[in-house]
């Protein structure tokens, strides 16, 4: 595996190989791309009893535990101490058959507790999403989380051999 340039990445991107709508090429850096917070968030409630953790669970069960709340008009989200929620990316990303990506979150951020991914970090060869972000609050503060914001990066891999994603996952939404 080999990690993209900054310059391999936008060459990728003019010879139409890797797609990113929307792309900003002043986001890219010596060896990622920053990507943007989407406006939609998905938050929690309050549930009586255990939550199911196993093969046999749905992929999709955390929709049954939670709400979508839309953030516009530059309005925030707030992540309370302790809290998680999912957020999407404004980007859209189609990767071909021989590159994958990591999503990384942003060093100023992690400083004031915000992690983007709790695990979920790798994404598929041939996978086109937005990228649901996995948000969490690990500080003492509530983070007000604001749509638009450079809250994340991406960094592309090449691969030996090639592999397409079908899976669950592919075109997701909160």
């Amino acid at each position: 595996m080999c990690i993209l340039s900054g310059t391999e990445i936008k060459k990728q991107l003019k010879e139409e190989k890797l797609t990113i709508e929307p792309c900003d090429y002043a986001n890219i850096g010596i060896a990622s791309i920053d990507l943007t917070l989407g406006d939609e968030f998905r938050y929690f409630v309050h549930h009586n009893g255990p939550v199911p953790i196993s093969d046999e669970a749905g992929a999709k069960d955390y929709q049954k535990f939670s709400r979508i709340m839309k953030c516009d008009d530059g309005r925030p989200y707030f992540l309370g101490p302790g809290q998680m929620c999912l957020g999407i990316t404004k980007e859209r990303v189609q990767l071909p058959s021989d590159l994958c990506a990591l999503v990384e979150g942003r060093s100023r951020f992690a400083r004031l507790g915000l992690s983007v991914h709790i695990t979920a970090s790798f994404i598929n060869p041939g996978s086109n999403n937005q990228t649901v972000l996995e948000i969490f609050n690990a500080s003492s503060l509530t983070l007000a989380l604001y749509p638009g914001t450079k809250v994340c990066q991406m960094i592309f891999m090449t691969m030996e051999g090639q592999a397409h994603y079908n899976g669950i996952f592919q075109d997701q939404a909160l």
